[in-house]
């Protein structure tokens, strides 16, 4: 372990979970007791092709809709279909929808570095904010660390394509994700699935799943529902250093909820999740860098899942999420009155292997102590032909981070690191924003939208340049690191939406809109350039993006649908997170406003009933993305000209597309057996702004079968994912030819895994 946790103090006592949300959790688990001893008869379960047909209620206009009525790009998945498809974390639904890449960018596991429609970040910065706002049950994530965790039990998935930011959260410029997770049922319900899963060819360990959820009411006003997840993972891969077994994670997540109806028009919903998560570090691969630079020590080939590192890693993470919703019916408008309040509350302790080697070249450990609470007041009504939406939103939090460097051990033998840097930063944030739409119906066949969004963002940044602490060991966490850089600053922004929706009949509709959003200006925390003057921690100013889409949607009298859109964005003073190889720093990692760019492009999915029980599904995706005047010297060679507006964006691949295959055959027992293939492909897309990294293409091949019972309660399935053992890196950080007088060259790209095949067993009362 390294010596920069000997400088961490433990986490303080008051940091423990609030006593009440214990409270909330001891009473989920005392139902467990009181449910009936046997359950009420359950209805169907439903083939997996009737649960693939299905049309998706959401929530993508702050108000519950069938998906194909809501004018705007948009993909949804059911708890059921998730469960059909074996989705387990955002990795599984990467490549399976159009324009749309959900990577975990696989430094610190579970960081999203989510794109949509080629604006997306390439950073585990914590200081940086995503372009793609991820909201679980309504309350937004304002940190991409912990986002992409082992998901169960959900309601719904909804990815919005385009900026949302009019009515959702902040910074939303590139799109939505929308995670809304089961709530009580009316009647008493029981659920457990196990499974287990690896690589089929013997390599690495195997993973065992388990999580089991029971619900139902509690008299005539209360309900609730308690679920438990459990994950254990021996490690995907084999690090060819010793031969061990790399990659294990042990996930444990549990999730009470207790909702309460006093009277007809009023429901409260109290949901609190939490995560303990032990991991080991990024499986760190070096290749030959962009500039045919092979790692030093070791160089593997960049389409394998060869990696070799002296250095495990670890991930110890611990998070809380709370959100309490109130719904109170109102006689005005015939509308509701939502507020939703949340809390979210995350701790990790990080180390991994940087250079990739069979030595001691560059590791590097991170502490993130970050503190979220947000609350929004909305109203929804409805007032002749106008649906109004209005609200108020408020966001606060903190992030404490501490980052530490250990380089050259090789130099002590592997005792200790010869050269230490150490740093990183606290960040206060305070955002307001007040947010208003309204669909106005001209006629029964044409709405029109009006949306407007006034926001206000104060951020407040003392920084440590890690540089500067060079072999003088200091821990922001503990406040022992000198802050050498402290600032703040504000900005404010005015988004909107101007939209229309033409109803041809029943089953085709067309509609267009312009969208406005921005993401707001902010810190580095991770300063590591030794030029604090040209290159330090900011601030950088806001991003703007303005979105024109114009979009088919279309139904098959319930034998299944096609959308289409087509889509302009204009990107005004673009954020990006710059990686530089660099001799002193290993890699140094700079924020700034860079460019303007335009993205153009189209997409296309549909669900297709043939016959009575198979249904195929298909999408198309392509963009065009290009820089159209630069701002700053993408490719590091000293001017700014036409060479770095000829570059290509990063994580802008430039077709995706995928089709499926979903048939089942009904015995004459009453049971059925299901068979599902598809096949999804994402072009290759260049990772840093210099373009000399890059992320391969993706080829995922998927295929189960399942074989439900008579009854409808019991599943059995044998699934496969990635069956092509397409590899891909969550990133590809090019490193320096040397480090002090050590040669390392080569990259920094974590593996995702490989083929999987498994087994899983599932049971449900009704």
């Amino acid at each position: 372990m390294s010596r920069y946790w000997m400088l961490r103090k433990q986490r303080s006592s008051g940091r423990g979970t609030p006593a009440g949300l214990v409270a909330v959790s001891l009473i989920g688990f005392g139902l467990l007791g009181s449910v009936p001893a046997q359950a009420q008869e359950e209805g169907a379960t439903g083939r997996t092709s009737s649960v693939l047909i299905e049309e998706i209620m959401v929530t993508a206009r702050k108000r519950e809709e069938m998906s194909q009525e809501v004018p705007v790009a948009i993909t949804a998945y059911s708890g059921d279909q998730l469960e059909a498809l074996k989705i387990r974390t955002f990795d599984d639904l990467s490549v399976a929808m159009p324009n749309v890449a959900m990577d975990d960018i696989g430094t610190t596991r579970g960081v999203a570095n989510f794109s949509i429609r080629g604006l997306g970040l390439n950073s585990s910065i914590p200081a940086i904010d995503p372009t793609v706002g991820v909201f679980i049950d309504g309350v937004y994530l304002g940190l991409a660390a912990g986002t992409v965790i082992d998901m169960f039990d959900l309601a719904s998935i909804e990815v919005l394509r385009g900026p949302q930011g009019n009515l959702f959260g902040r910074n939303v410029t590139g799109g939505a994700v929308l995670v809304n997770t089961k709530g009580p049922t009316d009647e008493f319900e029981f659920s457990a699935r196990g499974a287990i899963d690896g690589n089929p060819n013997g390599d690495g360990g195997t993973a065992i799943y388990a999580n089991a959820a029971v619900s139902g009411p509690i008299g005539d006003s209360f309900g609730y529902r308690l679920s438990v997840y459990h994950n254990e993972d021996d490690g995907w891969f084999v690090n060819q250093f010793d031969g061990s077994d790399h990659g294990a994670a042990s996930t444990t997540i549990f999730r009470p909820v207790l909702v309460w109806r006093p009277t007809d028009s009023l429901e409260m919903k109290l949901r609190w999740e939490h995560t303990d998560m032990e991991n080991d570090g990024p499986s760190a691969q070096s290749h030959t860098n962009g500039l045919g630079i092979d790692g030093n020590f070791a160089n593997f080939e960049r389409d394998s899942f060869d990696f070799a590192i002296d250095e495990p890693g670890m991930l110890d993470l611990e998070l809380d999420h709370v959100s309490f919703q109130v719904d109170w019916d109102v006689g005005f408008g015939d509308g509701t009155i939502t507020n939703i309040f949340g809390w979210r509350d995350y701790y990790a302790e990080t180390y991994g292997d940087i250079d990739g080697q069979p030595v001691w070249l560059f590791h590097s450990a991170s502490l993130n102590d970050f503190e979220q609470t947000s609350n929004e007041l909305r109203y929804n009504g409805e007032f002749g032909n106008a649906n109004v939406t209005v609200g108020l939103y408020w966001f606060d939090s903190t992030t404490d981070y501490s980052e530490g460097r250990d380089l050259l051990g090789i130099a002590t033998g592997g005792v200790a690191p010869a050269v230490t840097q150490d740093g990183g930063g606290v960040l206060d944030l305070t955002s307001t924003a007040i947010f208003g739409s309204v669909d106005f119906y001209v006629t029964d066949n044409l709405a029109l939208t009006v949306g407007l969004r006034y926001s206000d963002e104060e951020k407040d940044a003392q920084i440590a340049t890690l540089t500067l602490n060079t072999d003088a060991p200091c821990l922001v966490y503990d406040r022992t690191c000198a802050f050498d850089f402290v600032d703040s600053d504000k900005w404010d922004a005015v988004s909107g939406k101007l939209g229309f929706n033409y109803t041809f009949s029943d089953d085709a509709r067309l509609y267009g809109y312009w969208a406005r959003g921005h993401r707001s200006g902010g810190y580095n925390l991770r300063n590591t350039a030794v030029d604090t003057v040209n290159l330090g921690p900011g601030p950088f100013d806001q991003e703007t993006v303005d979105s024109f889409e114009l979009g088919f949607k279309s139904e098959f009298s319930g034998r299944g649908r096609f959308n289409a859109a087509v889509f302009y964005t204009d990107i005004v003073d673009m954020q990006r997170e710059l990686n530089q190889a660099d001799p002193f720093a290993g890699v140094v990692q700079i924020i700034r406003n860079t460019a303007d760019a335009e993205i153009f492009g189209f997409e296309g999915e549909g669900t297709f009933a043939i016959g009575e029980n198979t249904v195929l599904t298909a999408s198309l995706g392509w963009i065009d993305p290009k820089y159209t005047s630069v701002i700053f010297d993408l490719n590091g060679d000293g001017v700014i000209d036409e060479a770095d507006k000829a570059l290509s964006l990063p994580r802008a691949a430039e077709w995706t597309y995928s089709v499926g295959f979903n048939h089942d055959w009904m015995l004459s027992s009453g049971a059925d057996i299901a068979f599902r293939a598809s096949y999804a492909y994402r072009d290759d897309s260049f990772y840093t702004d210099n373009n000399l990294g890059y992320l391969l293409d993706q080829e995922i091949l998927s295929a189960g079968i399942d074989f439900y019972s008579a009854s409808d309660r019991w599943t059995f399935s044998l699934y496969g994912q990635n069956l092509l053992n397409s590899v891909l890196h969550g990133g590809d950080t090019q490193l320096p030819q040397v480090i002090g007088p050590v040669p390392v060259g080569g990259t920094f790209s974590p593996l995702v895994k490989g083929r999987v095949v498994g087994l899983e067993v599932a049971y449900r009362t009704n």
